[in-house]
Formats: structure tokens, sequence, C-alpha cells
């Protein structure tokens, strides 16, 4: 593979206390259709016990995806759904969203999840808001013949020379993909991207080798923006690997954010926190 730029996730704290990593870029927006992912994972619930209450979000989407643990999630459109282990969650917020994301009381085992936020183009950000998710229903995925496993998240997705995956989660803005791959100590997977304009990787479990110079790797925590012509070749140490991989069509817009709000222009923001203020987001029941 070929990294065209490296970032770490950063330690932060959002919500009610809920300490997170976070890679984001609203400024040079490197990222584009992505802004943000944020991970938590921890067993103690010290950490995400406060959750979070409601809120809003306008102009862009998020999209959650829990591997530990989980979340109830209510919103305005009258959406209560418990949100756990292998389900993924999409929100499209368009004119606006209030809604919360409280640790469910039966997850005692810890958490580890992922929420990110894909950019929205201009001519849809005040459309209306969409919900979807896939509670109960099991992930497709696809394995190959040395132990990886690619969970399509959102998306189509396949291991190089093997058939497409086609998730449930379908049309995020800026043709965004993402899954989730999984590789067994000391095993490699192979994939072509070459379809998207944009591709990157999360890893959020153990080191990638980084080719030829095996003493030198990428870390957990690390953001890597990927050549996405160059084929994708992944190597796992003796103690396996997790990322999540990401692929889209960079929307190209200039973006102003403030807090949960992501628009074009300033007055678009200000417009936002009115109409939020004045309740025309609406209420959570």
């Amino acid at each position: 593979m070929k990294v065209l730029s490296q970032f770490s996730a950063k330690a932060a704290m959002d919500g009610d206390g809920v300490n997170i990593r976070r890679v984001a870029d609203f400024v040079t927006t490197k990222f584009d259709p992505f802004l943000m992912i944020d991970e938590i994972k921890s067993d103690d619930e010290q950490d995400f016990i406060g959750g979070f209450p409601a809120h809003p979000h306008r102009g862009m989407e998020t999209f959650t995806y829990i591997r530990k643990g989980g979340f109830e999630h209510r919103d305005q459109m009258g959406n209560v759904k418990a949100i756990r282990a292998g389900d993924v969650q999409w929100m499209s917020t368009g004119f606006g969203v209030v809604h919360s994301e409280m640790p469910l009381a039966d997850a005692v085992d810890g958490l580890h999840g992922f929420q990110i936020w894909v950019n929205m183009p201009a001519k849809d950000k005040l459309r209306p808001a969409k919900y979807q998710d896939t509670a109960g229903s099991a992930s497709v995925e696809a394995t190959n013949n040395t132990g990886a496993s690619l969970k399509a998240l959102a998306g189509d997705w396949g291991f190089k020379d093997q058939p497409l995956i086609s998730a449930a989660i379908q049309g995020l803005a800026g043709e965004a993909a993402i899954a989730d791959l999984s590789l067994a100590p000391n095993t490699e997977a192979t994939l072509d991207l070459s379809q998207h304009e944009f591709v990157a990787l999360y890893l959020y479990q153990g080191d990638l080798s980084k080719g030829e110079d095996s003493l030198r790797s990428y870390h957990e925590g690390e953001f890597l923006v990927l050549d996405s012509q160059s084929v994708l070749k992944l190597k796992a140490d003796e103690r396996g690997a997790g990322m999540l991989l990401f692929a889209g069509k960079p929307i190209r817009e200039k973006i102003v954010q403030m807090g949960p709000f992501v628009m074009n222009t300033q007055a678009e923001i200000q417009q936002a926190i009115r109409d939020y203020q004045e309740g025309r987001f609406g209420h959570i029941a």
C-alpha cells in the first residue's frame, strides 16, 4: 500500500464526560468526504457511563458501529433502538436531528464502538433527515484463504479477485463506504479499491507491517490516507490486527463547522443555531 498522509488519534472527551480517541479534520478536509472518526474503547464504565444526552446535528451524516457493548438511541423522529455489538446505524441529518445515545444497562463488559461523521453536499444539507440501522441482523461478511475477515458496514466491498459483497446500508453522502477488516495473526489481505477516489484506514487493534522493512510498522490509533490507485496489501504481525476501511468520493466544498453543525458558510451556522433554539428541529418524546 502507498500511504499519502498519516495521523494519530488524540485523546478527547465528549458528551457527558465520555473518553474517546478522535481523528478529525474540519479545516483542510484531507479526509473528504469524511470529517471525523471517534473511537470509544474501554472496559471501565466510568469512561462512558455518562453517554451522550440529547443534542442536535445539521448538515452531516453520523455513522455508528458497535463492536462491544451498546447504546440506546432516541431521536425526534420517534426512533428508539438498542444498538448492540455488530450493529451499525446511519443518520443523514439534513435539516436537523435531535438525538441521545446512552449506554445500555445490560452491556456490562465494556464498550468498543465508533461514530464517524460524513459531510453532506450543500444541495442536501437542508433536506429531511433519514434514519436506518441493522439492529438484529447479521453483517455481510467475506473471508479469504489466509484467515482475514471483511465485514461490509456501508457500501460494497470485497477482497481482490473475489466477488463484491453489499452492506445493508447504502447511499451515504460522498459515495462513502465503510468496512471492518480483521486479520488473524501473521495473515495477509489484498484489496483493489481503485474504483474509489478516496481510500483510508483506521487501525484500532494490533500493528501493520510497512512492507519489506519488517522493523517498522503502523500502530493502533493511526489513521492512514492511502493512494486508492495502488493495490492495498495488508499484513498483520503475530498479534493480528483490526481496522476500519474507508472509501468515497470527495465533495470538494468549503465547510464551516461549529460543534454539531457542519454547513458551508458562517451565516448558515448561525441560522442552524437559531432554528435549533427556536425548536424547529423538533424534540425527543
